[in-house]
């Protein structure tokens, strides 16, 4: 049940949610302090969300349709208690509230089922992109949607022939009687067979330069034209996907930015997608990140469940990654803080990513060198848990751009070191050499 006060915020908005789902609305008059806020979250997550242990919280099933839609199920429940988007604009669904509400709503929730699976990509890098680059339309329409739990937006970058040199991709969208119709293929998309709507970026003038040729599209991914299929990982995870399209039409409504101008909405995203990796995003739903390590591994414990507490070789090793722990959460605060400050250029989210990837790598391979054969052949599925875990290493080193280049955006973008020389810079696309798959 929501409070009096909270229906005394109820602010009113135009068209169907004039009546319903609206977020509070906060004033001059009724602003509450981050202490307040921090307390009418508690008492609202007590009585609505339920409660989870997070030292006994399993890894989410991200490949399975049931936790996608459990996933709405949380959201749409913040959204009526009023705590969905905290960061979000008002007049987008969400609350306009500064990020050091959004911490203490985190803390609070840390006890509690929320929807984390929609944090990356839909909120810290969808709806961020959209919130920066798209037009109002798209922005009332789909980051409330999403706020509210009733859409999921994914991202369609990687293509078959290559993933890191994201200018080069040459899925194609060409102008006809006045639609725009895409052909091509993307693959590695994380979570699409979950999702409604997808920024995809495909070339609409071969002609210029690969930078210059490009524009983003929100596209409907329940339409004909577009098939999407699974992948099978090494683990067994079948979150990944592979997507075809064939004469998909599309309007200039689903044009995010202008034509032809792709690439900065492009760089935008991948700003968002290099915050989000370390867990840097004020656009979050509740704490924590879904990608890579939906928990992270309590080390602590897992030398206790190996009865290896007392070996100075495991203490040392659980001692580095619990400090390099401390230091990434602490750096990516730094960073976050200095971004927006204005400290930092946007791509400093590079330093974020960057931490994230290397704690993540020392922590799964402590997690490892502990468990030993245990991790593969025991019965206790905590332990074969950390098995797992490690083939899944890799992701965190690729997620979000790979970790070289992390290093060369941070290089290159943060300390202006000299760029790299590159063949094809300047030279129209339609003249770049390109493998046979192309």
């Amino acid at each position: 049940m929501l409070n009096v006060r909270t229906r005394q915020w109820r602010r009113e908005v135009i068209g169907d949610d004039a009546q319903t789902n609206s977020a509070p609305l906060v004033t001059a008059e009724t602003a509450e302090t981050v202490a307040e806020f921090r307390s009418r979250a508690r008492a609202w997550l007590a009585a609505n969300m339920p409660r989870q242990d997070p030292a006994e919280a399993a890894l989410l099933e991200r490949d399975a349709e049931l936790s996608w839609h459990r996933a709405r199920e949380l959201q749409k429940k913040l959204y009526d208690g009023g705590f969905a988007g905290i960061c979000f604009p008002r007049e987008y669904g969400g609350l306009g509230l500064g990020y050091e509400y959004k911490k203490a709503f985190d803390t609070e929730a840390l006890g509690y089922e929320t929807p984390i699976l929609l944090n990356v990509p839909c909120f810290a890098i969808c709806c961020a992109t959209i919130l920066d680059m798209g037009s109002e339309e798209q922005k009332r329409t789909h980051i409330r949607a999403a706020l509210r739990g009733d859409e999921v937006l994914v991202q369609l970058l990687s293509e078959p022939s290559g993933g890191s040199d994201l200018a080069g991709v040459i899925t194609r969208a060409d102008r006809r009687d006045g639609r725009w119709i895409i052909n091509g293929a993307k693959t590695w998309s994380t979570w699409a067979f979950a999702a409604d709507y997808g920024l995809c970026l495909a070339r609409t003038d071969w002609d210029a330069p690969k930078h210059e040729g490009l524009t983003m599209f929100l596209v409907p991914l329940a339409q004909p034209g577009i098939t999407i299929n699974r992948i099978q990982q090494i683990n067994g995870s079948i979150e990944f996907c592979e997507e075809f399209f064939d004469d998909v039409e599309v309007g200039d409504d689903a044009v995010v930015g202008e034509p032809g101008k792709g690439w900065e909405v492009a760089s935008r995203q991948l700003y968002h997608e290099r915050r989000s990796m370390g867990d840097g995003s004020e656009y979050t739903s509740g704490p924590g990140i879904s990608e890579a390590e939906d928990v992270s591994i309590d080390l602590l414990a897992l030398v206790e469940k190996t009865n290896k507490q007392d070996r100075e070789r495991v203490r040392e090793m659980i001692g580095r990654a619990l400090v390099h722990r401390t230091v990434q959460r602490q750096l990516s605060e730094h960073v976050f803080h200095a971004v927006a400050g204005g400290a930092m250029p946007p791509t400093a989210g590079s330093i974020i990513r960057l931490s994230m990837a290397a704690t993540h790598d020392i922590e799964t391979d402590t997690a490892i060198a502990v468990t030993g054969t245990s991790a593969v052949v025991d019965d206790e599925a905590h332990l074969l848990d950390i098995g797992i875990r490690y083939l899944g290493r890799q992701i965190a080193s690729i997620g979000g751009g790979t970790t070289e280049m992390a290093r060369n955006v941070i290089g290159e973008r943060v300390l202006n070191f000299p760029r790299e020389y590159a063949a094809d810079r300047g030279v129209p696309f339609n003249q770049v050499r390109r493998n046979r798959l192309s």
